[in-house]
């Protein structure tokens, strides 16, 4: 018990320090890089005073430090800011110079657009690391325990070409082929949970070959510790030592690939696959978000992403460390 304590006091400590980085990282890149987002929010037709007033009351032509403590300021208190662009009705402010266009009460609550979009996410994570964990954990033990063998080639050969195919083009294939051609299963937008099943498919190829190459050569260097020859000179089976032993040791290198590429999915693949199915998750309200240049929702993503990739970590280095206690983190 004390050991879990310590452990989750240390890395939650620096998780927050992380997270900070990340965050003021994030929020200084968004200021630097060229364009003004009051232009976007007001219409290129706006003056300059308008837009250099606007700005002001936002809060934009403060010094960067000074913005950002404000921001965070109001972080530890739950309150993400709003939207830019997005109407509290649900529609876009963009290039409208109403005088109550950029009043709180106005404007989208960030968590709120979060909230709505998170599940669908998570539904599509859940759903893609599942279909790869069924894929791909027989084929990585296959190849691990014959080693050299032609299910080792063959698993080799299959995670090569899956870990080539670029999830752009594969969505847009299985769109024709599966949902256009076949009529098997919907692609575009959202109705029920079918709908996440296609892009689903494009993340597990796209994180099978990972899985199944990090648990073939676990499974292959397992085999290879003096630990099973003494397992087997004391009468325990092969298929005992396998189970028992070789598979609970190669677990721990899977698990901190999946700790690394479970935040991958929601960084990345996640964020390209939902824009491509027009899936209504995180993703694709980062893309529009980035597309409009809307602060307040860029760093509200980024946050929980970060937060997310810190709390994924800090349970699969707690899990390895109760299978393995020799580990140190």
């Amino acid at each position: 018990m004390l050991f879990a304590i310590d452990f989750f006091i240390r890395r939650l400590a620096q998780g927050l320090v992380i997270v900070m980085a990340v965050a003021l990282l994030i929020f200084t890149l968004l200021r630097v890089v060229p364009g003004d987002p009051v232009r976007l929010m007001l219409g290129p037709m706006v003056s300059a005073s308008v837009a250099e007033q606007t700005a002001k009351e936002l809060g934009l032509r403060d010094p960067i430090i000074v913005q950002f403590g404000r921001y965070m300021a109001h972080v530890f208190q739950g309150d993400f800011g709003h939207s830019f662009v997005r109407s509290a009705q649900g529609g876009s402010t963009g290039g409208s110079r109403g005088e109550n266009t950029f009043a709180a009460n106005n404007r989208a609550s960030v968590i709120e657009l979060i909230a709505a979009t998170a599940p669908y996410s998570a539904l599509l994570a859940a759903l893609a690391f599942l279909i790869s964990l069924v894929i791909a954990v027989p084929i990585g033990i296959w190849a691990g325990l014959n080693a050299g063998r032609w299910p080792d080639r063959f698993a080799l050969y299959l995670s090569s070409i899956m870990i080539s195919l670029p999830n752009v083009w594969l969505g847009l294939v299985f769109i024709f082929l599966i949902s256009a051609k076949a009529g098997w299963l919907p692609a575009i937008g959202y109705q029920n949970w079918t709908y996440a099943i296609l892009p689903a498919l494009v993340l597990a190829v796209e994180l099978s070959p990972i899985i199944i190459r990090s648990l073939s050569v676990s499974v292959s260097t397992n085999l290879m510790e003096p630990y099973v020859a003494v397992g087997q000179i004391r009468g325990l089976s092969r298929f005992r030592m396998i189970a028992a032993h070789v598979l609970r040791n190669s677990s721990i290198p899977l698990l901190n690939m999946l700790g690394i590429q479970a935040v991958g999915l929601l960084l990345g693949g996640l964020f390209v696959v939902e824009y491509l199915f027009n899936y209504p998750g995180m993703g694709l309200l980062m893309i529009n978000a980035v597309f409009q240049r809307d602060f307040p929702i860029i760093q509200a993503i980024a946050i929980f992403s970060c937060g997310a990739l810190v709390g994924v970590n800090i349970l699969v280095d707690f899990v390895s460390t109760t299978i393995d206690r020799r580990l140190q983190y």
